[in-house]
This record gives structure tokens, C-alpha cells and sequence, in this order.
């Protein structure tokens, strides 16, 4: 007899971020296919961006050892009057409620390991752990499951699902030509301008000082003259950090050089805008969104050679990998990427689309991920 998936995704917030948006993909899919899907967490922007037919269950989701202790008796609760069948946390906190819960009610647990989960101790590994203690664990990069593999032991299957972006929101034909030029000329830029952005949340690990510290090289090359750098991020609270930033702009005297803006709700926009797409992260990305975001908008991408990003990206074809916190290098493809001729930049972009369609898309992360749940259930 085949069972129906009646889905339980637990996760702390349905704020911006990769593993907010990979939730939401899952669950609007799994409630198109006529099956029950429900998000439990604390809230989040992306909960107004789900369809209607997902039920969300607002509670205090955190790592709160209190609330992990209260969380399992409520999980428990949900499981039993919504007859679920499959729970999938993409937290470690919760991920520790779900466990017992999961294991009290003979319900399969699923696991996402979004992240490295950097440790420096047994006890951080030990709390790290959790997301293999699942009856499958999906990882979203080769770079993430050979990390798994290389530290932690477990008999559990692992699966490799490639995360994926909506291809079909990040289309550079959805956006016309007079809204980039509205933007470009309120901003202060003219055509002749070569834009280069690193969107990305304001934090040191993505990079945003190395990319400063490019301009400032630049600068002293006298290789700056037509090159604008934008930095477009939301600090989340750390304002000694952007402060960093700002402070660090009026250093080098980069201030007409350099500029920080705020998040753009319509990314499509903000992507279209500009010539050339950076991620600086001084840190391995699980799978870098922004490097597919940019191929998916045809427009060129460089990124640090290191995390997901090199798994995403086709070197020389449909974007460039540089040194991790090469200052220098960095600098160097900037410029040389500057250069180059407007139909080169746009067969980059041709195969960044390409590469994207035919392997990061959200409809194929949803269907390997549904048939993972089909496994377990059926």
C-alpha cells in the first residue's frame, strides 16, 4: 500500500538565507503534489511567501537546552494529531528534539546538513553530530558530504542532493531594460560603467573587506578609473562590523569608489544591474548561492576557490574561481574581467545559464528529495 507524505520540516526561522529557502522550496512542492506538508518554527519574511496549503506551526524553535527538553513533547504532539510521517530538521538545536520525538513515535527523521558546523572541541562535534543520526541525511554539495564523510561516523545512508535556486524567478528576461537603466541612473552610474557587486548578509566570513581591500588595490594601480564595487548586504544586527566597513572605505579614500547598500527585495533587479558578480567568502560555502543566482541571471561570476562554489562554477567557461583571500588576485580578474568584450562577457553568461538549468534547479532538489521521502514512508 503506498502512504502519502505527511511532511513535518522543523527550522529555528523562515528568514533570508539558503536553508529558509530551501524549506520553503520543499514544502509549496510537496503541498502541490497533494500531500501534506507543515513547517514548524518561531517565523521568519519567507512564511508570506509560502503557498497557502502548507500549515505553519508558530512556536519558539531555538537551542535553548529548555526548549529543546519542551520542544520533543511538542513535536510529539504534532506528529500524533496531524498523523505525520516524515520529520525534517535543518537545525541542530530542534534536529535534537526531532530525534527523540521521532524515536517515541516510530516516525522516520530526516536530516539536511546546510553547513560545516565548525567545532573546536568533542562536545561541539558530539552537538554537531545530530545531523547524522538520522534515518537519511542529505547533503546539498560534494564539498558538504566529503566533510561528513571525513568527520563523523555513521552507518546512516547519506545522499547527495545538489540545492537548487528557481530558475524561473532568477530570469534575466523578467527583467526589462528601462528598469536597470532607472536604477543605474538613480544610483548615480552611467552605462559606461562597469558595475561589479558582492551581495551577500554583512558578516566577515563572506568576505566584504577582501573585496574593499581589492579596490583599494587597484586604486594604487590606477586600474580604477571606470570600475564602481557595490556591496549590497544586511547587517542583521552586527553594526560594529558594517561600521568596520564603512570605516575601512573612508580609509582608503574609496568613498565615490565603493558603496554599501541595503537588500533589494527584487533580487532579479539588483543582479541584472550590474556587470559582474562576486562572492569574496574567506570561508568554504556549503553550496553558494550567489555564484548560481548570477549564472542563472547570465551575468559573470567570480568566487573564492574553495566550498561549493567550485562545484557550481565552470572555470573559464561560465565564470572564474580566485585565490581564497587573495587580495591581489582578486583584484587582478576584476580588471582583466573588465576588459574583456561585451559579446565574451555574454557567452559567459549563455553557459552560467546553461550549467544552472541543467543542474541546480529547485525542481530537480524537489524531486530528489521527494523520492528520499517516498523511500522512507513507502
Amino acid at each position: 500500500m503506498i502512504k502519502k507524505i505527511r511532511l513535518l520540516q522543523v527550522i529555528p526561522s523562515m528568514g533570508i538565507g539558503g536553508a529558509e529557502t530551501g524549506c520553503r522550496h520543499i514544502a509549496d512542492y510537496v503541498a502541490e503534489q497533494s500531500e501534506f506538508s507543515s513547517i514548524l518554527t518561531s517565523g521568519g519574511s519567507q512564511i508570506n511567501l509560502l503557498n497557502d496549503k502548507v500549515k505553519i506551526f508558530k512556536w519558539p524553535v531555538s537551542k535553548n537546552i529548555i526548549m529543546i527538553l519542551i520542544n520533543i513533547f511538542f513535536i510529539i504532539f504534532l506528529i500524533k494529531k496531524n498523523n505525520i510521517n516524515i520529520v525534517h530538521a535543518r537545525s541542530r538545536g530542534p534536529a535534537w528534539s526531532c530525534l527523540i520525538a521521532c524515536k517515541i513515535t516510530r516516525v522516520k527523521f530526516v536530516t539536511t546538513f546546510h553547513g560545516t558546523y565548525n567545532f573546536n572541541s568533542s562536545i561541539k562535534k558530539y552537538y554537531n553530530s545530530i545531523m547524522v543520526k538520522s534515518d537519511k541525511v542529505i547533503a546539498g554539495s560534494n564539498f558538504i558530504l566529503d566533510h561528513i564523510k571525513s568527520n563523523y561516523e555513521t552507518a546512516k545512508s547519506v545522499s547527495l542532493v545538489r540545492r537548487g535556486i528557481d530558475e524561473n524567478y532568477f530570469d534575466p528576461f523578467k527583467v526589462e531594460n528601462s528598469e536597470k537603466e532607472k536604477i543605474r541612473k538613480e544610483m548615480g552610474f552611467s552605462d559606461q560603467n562597469f558595475l561589479v557587486l558582492l551581495p551577500g548578509r554583512l558578516t566577515n566570513w563572506k568576505g566584504q573587506k577582501v573585496f574593499i581591500e581589492a579596490a583599494h588595490f587597484l586604486k594604487m594601480q590606477d586600474k580604477l578609473s571606470n570600475i564602481f564595487f557595490i556591496i549590497l548586504g544586511d547587517s542583521q544586527g552586527r553594526n560594529s562590523y558594517e561600521a568596520e566597513l564603512h570605516s575601512l572605505i573612508l580609509k582608503y579614500k574609496l568613498v565615490d569608489k565603493v558603496r554599501i547598500i541595503k537588500p533589494m527585495k527584487n533580487m532579479r533587479l539588483a543582479y541584472s544591474f550590474v556587470n559582474l558578480v562576486v562572492s569574496a567568502s574567506i570561508e568554504p560555502e556549503a553550496f553558494g548561492r550567489v555564484s548560481v543566482e548570477a549564472q542563472a541571471m547570465k551575468k559573470p561570476i567570480l568566487a573564492s576557490a574553495i566550498g561549493g562554489s567550485v562545484e557550481t562554477i565552470i572555470e573559464g567557461e561560465s565564470g572564474w574561481l580566485f585565490k581564497n583571500s587573495n587580495v591581489e588576485e582578486l583584484a587582478e580578474y576584476i580588471y582583466n574581467i573588465s576588459k574583456k568584450e561585451k559579446l565574451e562577457l555574454e557567452k559567459i553568461g549563455l553557459m552560467g545559464r546553461k550549467n544552472v538549468c541543467e543542474n541546480f534547479t529547485k525542481t530537480k532538489m524537489c524531486l530528489k528529495t521527494l523520492e528520499i521521502y517516498q523511500s522512507l514512508v513507502y
